[in-house]
């Protein structure tokens, strides 16, 4: 995950709490530096800090939503200023997921960062999952459709079973720590997905021998 906050001391204090969910953590002193660590590195969260010299919290976070592939991470705003409900709202409305105000409670910001981090683990592995089933397919010319290993359909069809019903966890988790709608446009993708590798999986398996069906990803 990526912390960015100027101050060294809150980076550390950031680290502290943080350590017991075992990521990566990534330090950032700037918004600059936030958006250089975003070109080549993958994060499941940001923690932004709000002000910042330069460029601030918002201004970062307008940037990385405008990019296409840093759009989806979740950022979490934190703030040690209080200018009441507008200055929320400007939070949400740069795309934030949720707004705490320093002094937080460390267990609340573990407990709300760790959803997010299984989200991302969640969608990683459903991405290795859709990656296998379309290089088995890839592999698997129509001919030789009725030949095709009915074994890891089926055990690629458990997998999925068991991210479904981990990911609706999640998403009641994620009711119960995420402060507004934005949150839960994380787990609508991740479901989204889901379903997708799901008609997959279920177009495959009925398919008649000889015919490949059309999966989701390919239209």
């Amino acid at each position: 995950m990526l912390l960015v906050d100027d101050r060294p001391e809150n980076l550390l204090a950031l680290e502290a709490i943080l350590s017991a969910l075992d990521q990566t953590l990534v330090r950032a002193s700037s918004g600059e530096e936030a958006l250089k660590a975003l070109l080549t590195d993958d994060f499941a969260v940001i923690l932004l800090d709000v002000q910042m010299p330069g460029m601030d919290g918002f201004e970062t976070a307008a940037h990385i939503k405008r990019r296409e592939r840093t759009r989806d991470i979740p950022i979490i705003f934190l703030t040690a200023i209080n200018h009441g409900p507008h200055h929320t709202f400007r939070g949400y409305a740069a795309g934030a997921v949720d707004y705490i105000s320093k002094p937080f409670d460390p267990w609340v910001l573990r407990a709300k960062v760790s959803v997010f981090v299984e989200l991302y683990m969640k969608n990683v592995q459903l991405h290795e999952q859709a990656a296998l089933l379309r290089l088995q397919l890839e592999g698997s010319p129509s001919s030789d459709m009725v030949g095709r290993p009915t074994g890891l359909l089926a055990e690629l069809s458990a997998r999925l079973a068991a991210v479904e019903e981990e990911a609706e966890a999640i998403t009641k988790k994620l009711d119960e720590t995420s402060a507004n709608a934005t949150g839960s446009l994380t787990a609508d993708h991740l479901e989204q997905r889901l379903r997708r590798l799901r008609q997959a999986l279920d177009a495959l398996e009925h398919a008649a021998p000889g015919d490949v069906p059309a999966l989701p990803w390919q239209g």
